[in-house]
């Protein structure tokens, strides 16, 4: 077996730990903005009906179904369209280049959930245990 056919073999695993290392990484922007945790000043007081406290309340539900492989294709891409709109609303109007407009992380975090709308969720998931 060629190193690639081995490699290829891991890819629904490796797809899996993509998708719960995403959730995990942006359920932390959700949590910081709905209960300070962890506590980020300028995230601190976010009012719940308002742009941020609604896109925290969707970064912690879409994170947990990510987490859980639970409607996957349907919550990456609602995700993947919130970090775009984080990107273009909130970075791009500092600079056109990521790296200086502070937006790489939210640039990353949409291409990421866009791929695991086409990719699916994976070995590990609950959509897997209920097809």
């Amino acid at each position: 077996m060629s190193i690639a056919a081995k490699l290829n073999s891991f890819q629904p695993q490796v797809l899996s730990i993509l998708r719960i290392a995403s959730g995990l990484f942006l359920l932390q922007h959700g949590l910081s903005k709905l209960i300070q945790f962890p506590y980020v000043e300028s995230l601190a007081n976010v009012p719940l009906f308002s742009q941020l406290g609604i896109g925290g309340i969707i970064e912690t539900v879409g994170s947990i179904l990510l987490i859980l492989g639970l409607f996957t294709r349907p919550a990456a891409f609602i995700l993947s369209g919130l970090t775009a709109v984080a990107y273009f609303q909130f970075h791009l109007p500092r600079g056109f280049y990521p790296l200086t407009n502070g937006g790489e992380l939210a640039a990353l975090f949409s291409f990421v959930f866009l791929y695991i709308v086409f990719a699916g969720p994976g070995a590990w998931s609950l959509d897997g245990k209920r097809a």
